[in-house]
C-alpha cells in the first residue's frame, strides 16, 4: 500500500522545522520570551541530524538491492501506455 518510499531524513527535517514553528508561535503568542537567535540551532541540527539519517538510509538501501516492487522499464502490465 506504500505509494512512495520511505525517506526517514524527511522525517527528521520535518520534525526540526515544525519544532521550530512551535517554539516562534509560543513566542507569538505570549507564552514564552524566544531570543531571535535561539531557532538557528534548532534548525542546524536538524539539518545535520537529517542528513545523517538519509545517509545512513541510502547505505541501507543501497546493502539490500534493488526493491522488489519496481520493474524494469516496459515490463510492466501494459508497456504501451
Amino acid at each position: 500500500m506504500l505509494r512512495h518510499e520511505f525517506r526517514p531524513g524527511r522525517l527528521v527535517a520535518g520534525a526540526f522545522f515544525t519544532l521550530a514553528g512551535v517554539i516562534y508561535a509560543g513566542d507569538a503568542g505570549g507564552l514564552w520570551e524566544t531570543p531571535w537567535f535561539v531557532v538557528i540551532p534548532v534548525v542546524t541540527a536538524g539539518l545535520c541530524l537529517a542528513g545523517a539519517t538519509g545517509l545512513v538510509a541510502r547505505s541501507i538501501r543501497r546493502r539490500r538491492g534493488p526493491s522488489r516492487r519496481t520493474t524494469p522499464a516496459g515490463t510492466g502490465p501494459n508497456p504501451a501506455a
